[in-house]
């Protein structure tokens, strides 16, 4: 039996890697597990938002991911058909002092990586945990090993062992969308925004990433029916550019260049009634899943990580201690879930006159008062979880 310090951490994705190197910073001994072989340049791009580069930035790291991204200057929503601008909201104007970044979610996770590798974290790779369980003391049953520390932080993402293990399985529920997602190469000089082209039943997303030479692209649509829920599931370009022939007008020379798309249902998970279990305890995607439409998963896993890093940093841990880190964040993370499930319709309105009076409206508030617009929300962008713990 190996027990590596006080803490396990179980996954090394944003929020494991982020809550490792708070705990660090705390002089908590932190051992993080892995099942894949090694960290890999994997997945797409990830938007983070002001609440969750000031995390980033507290944890040391703001530097390294400013210059690694692209700054976000505003979200422009377009028309499918025309591709003419309904309204652009000018983030860098009106959310001034605040920090909006582009980046490929691989170029994060080896920042943050790196940063725990110098502040003394452990790691084992190509580990896969197979159960979690909390009888007198936290234990976890892996492929290769078996560990009693004193505390086990489940950030495994949406099929996480340790929730299952702990409070059961509660089946998810599919949303009618699928997403896609691809990287092209960026030709077609897109600004530092990023872009929303909304169209009947579905919507894309472009930003531009890796210093501008390669272009993020998110495609939503609305389906009957789906079977698999992967973030690895390998789509057919062709199908993709069947699926989303009528936006040929605006983003048409992209989708040409789209070869390898992924592919993957979007379902619904709820969050957590309880997040931890004597010493176990859920982080992110683990506790509280949320559908893209807000781009708030990462940023919400990083928030996460501060919180629940400063609440066991008290020298002996109690029951205190992890409630009050469900009871600061449960209602925010609620909040900001329930708008992203409210966000989708309003890109994908299929009634030709309500869509026409639905821009028309949008484009008359960007005009009258576009500071509005975008300060409605604050309340997302200008949380500070540094300053609340």
């Amino acid at each position: 039996m190996d027990v590596f310090g006080e803490t396990i951490v179980v996954g090394a994705g944003i929020g494991g890697l982020a809550v490792a190197l708070a705990l660090r910073r705390h002089d908590i001994n932190v051992h993080v597990i892995e099942q894949a072989d090694k960290l890999l340049d994997v997945g797409a791009g990830v938007q983070i938002s002001a609440n969750g580069f000031l995390v980033l930035n507290a944890l040391g790291v703001g530097s390294a991911c400013s210059r690694a991204a692209v700054k976000a200057h505003a979200v422009e929503l377009i028309d499918h058909k025309t591709a003419q601008t309904v309204c652009a909201l000018d983030i860098e104007k009106y959310n001034k002092g605040l920090t909006h970044l582009m980046m490929h979610r691989a170029d994060l996770i080896n920042i943050l990586f790196e940063e725990c590798i110098n502040a003394g974290v452990s790691f084992s790779f190509s580990e896969r945990v197979m159960s979690v369980s909390n009888d007198t003391k936290p234990e976890i049953v892996s492929s290769s090993d078996r560990y009693c520390p004193e505390v086990v932080i489940c950030a495994d993402g949406i099929h996480s062992v340790g929730r299952e293990s702990l409070f059961g399985k509660v089946a998810p529920y599919f949303t009618g969308h699928v997403a896609w997602r691809a990287l092209v190469p960026n030709t077609t000089d897109h600004p530092d925004v990023a872009r929303i082209y909304m169209g009947p039943k579905k919507h894309v997303v472009t930003y531009p990433i890796r210093s501008r030479s390669v272009l993020n692209l998110v495609l939503i649509e609305e389906r009957d029916t789906w079977a698999k829920e992967s973030w690895s599931e390998q789509g057919d370009a062709d199908i993709l550019r069947r699926s989303f022939c009528e936006f040929n007008l605006g983003i048409g020379d992209l989708l040409s260049k789209v070869q390898t798309p992924h592919v993957w249902g979007l379902f619904r998970h709820p969050v957590a009634k309880k997040w931890y279990e004597g010493g176990v305890v859920l982080l992110g995607d683990a506790a509280h899943p949320t559908l893209p439409f807000m781009a708030q998963g990462a940023n919400l896993a990083l928030e996460d990580a501060w919180v629940l890093a400063k609440c066991l940093s008290n020298t002996s841990l109690t029951k205190t201690d992890l409630q009050a880190y469900q009871d600061m964040r449960k209602k925010r993370v609620e909040r900001i879930i329930s708008v992203a499930e409210g966000n989708a319709w309003k890109y994908h309105l299929t009634f030709p006159p309500l869509r026409w009076a639905a821009h028309r409206t949008m484009w008359a508030m960007s005009q009258v008062m576009p500071g509005r617009m975008v300060e409605k929300f604050d309340w997302i962008y200008r949380y500070d979880a540094t300053a609340e713990t």
